[in-house]
């Protein structure tokens, strides 16, 4: 299967916004529930969001509640993520992920497909 590919990230100030975008085979997009991790230097990667197959449930870790959105476009094959209200914690490398189970995604522990990642670095 083709390996996601995101894009959408860049330098910002402290409150500012990125959009994150994840391109990915229709076939992920068929099944998976999608979602973003993100890792910095010396530390595992951390879960951020998640979506179902249908969009019906988002989760999302509490450090980012009320500032980032996920959302997903099956007909275009396309998963954003929206950070808005930015912090310099949220600097990292963010990474698209799917998964057929929203539990194993929720987790991290059953991973299907990761993308390269995009590296989002917010300035103080």
């Amino acid at each position: 299967q083709v390996q996601p590919v995101e894009s959408g990230g860049g330098l910002v100030q402290a409150g500012g916004s990125l959009r994150l975008s994840c391109a990915a085979s229709a076939r992920l997009f068929s099944r998976y529930s999608l979602g973003w991790f993100r890792q910095t230097p010396g530390k595992e990667r951390e879960f951020v969001a998640a979506i179902s197959w249908s969009g019906g449930t988002i989760t999302y870790i509490d450090s980012v509640k009320g500032r980032f959105t996920i959302a997903r476009d099956n007909a275009k094959n396309t998963l954003w993520l929206q950070m808005n209200s930015l912090k310099p914690e949220d600097t990292a490398v963010y990474y698209c992920a799917a998964a057929i189970s929203f539990a194993s995604l929720r987790a991290g522990d059953i991973i299907d497909s990761w993308g390269k990642g995009t590296l989002v670095t917010v300035s103080s």
